[in-house]
C-alpha cells in the first residue's frame, strides 16, 4: 500500500465522498477510535485511505516505500481496515474479532457493530507494537 500524503482534510472526505450514511457514521468512529489509540492525527493517503501515523518499509526484494500504521479506506462494498500485522497475538485476536472477510493485507467489514470494538483495540496496539519493533515508528 505505498501512497502518500495528500492535503484532502479527512472530514471533508467522509462528509463529501462516503454516501453511505451508516458508512460515514463508521467512518467518523474509527477517526475518533483510532486516533485515541494510536495518538496520531488522520491524514488522507492518496485518493482513498485515512492513515494514522506513517512508516517506511523496504522489502528483501527491494521494493520499498511508505504506508500508514493504521489506516482504513470506506469502500462502496465494505470498508477495509488496514490494522493487521502477521503476528501469532493478531492471529488470535481475528478468531474474536467477529464478522469480517480477510484480504491480503487488509479485513474488510460492513459494519463496526459486526466486529468487537475492544478486539480491534488490542489489534490495532499489537500492529503499531510490531511496526515499532520492526520498522522503527515513533
Amino acid at each position: 500500500m505505498s501512497t502518500s500524503y495528500t492535503s484532502e482534510n479527512p472530514l471533508s472526505f467522509i462528509q463529501t465522498k462516503v454516501e453511505n450514511e451508516a458508512q460515514r457514521a463508521d467512518s467518523l468512529e474509527l477517526i475518533h477510535l483510532f486516533k485515541s489509540w494510536s495518538g496520531w492525527e488522520p491524514r488522507m493517503w492518496g485518493t482513498s485511505i485515512i492513515g494514522f501515523g506513517n512508516y517506511h518499509y523496504k522489502y528483501a526484494s527491494g521494493h520499498e516505500g511508505d504506508a500508514p500504521v493504521l489506516g482504513f479506506s470506506p469502500r462502496k462494498s465494505a470498508t477495509s481496515l488496514y490494522v493487521y500485522s502477521d503476528t501469532e497475538r493478531s492471529k488470535e485476536l481475528l478468531a474474536q474479532l467477529g464478522k469480517y472477510k480477510m484480504g491480503k493485507s487488509c479485513i474488510y467489514v460492513k459494519s463496526l457493530k459486526d466486529i468487537n470494538k475492544q478486539v480491534l483495540e488490542e489489534l490495532c496496539k499489537e500492529t503499531i507494537a510490531y511496526l515499532k519493533k520492526r520498522y522503527g515508528v515513533e
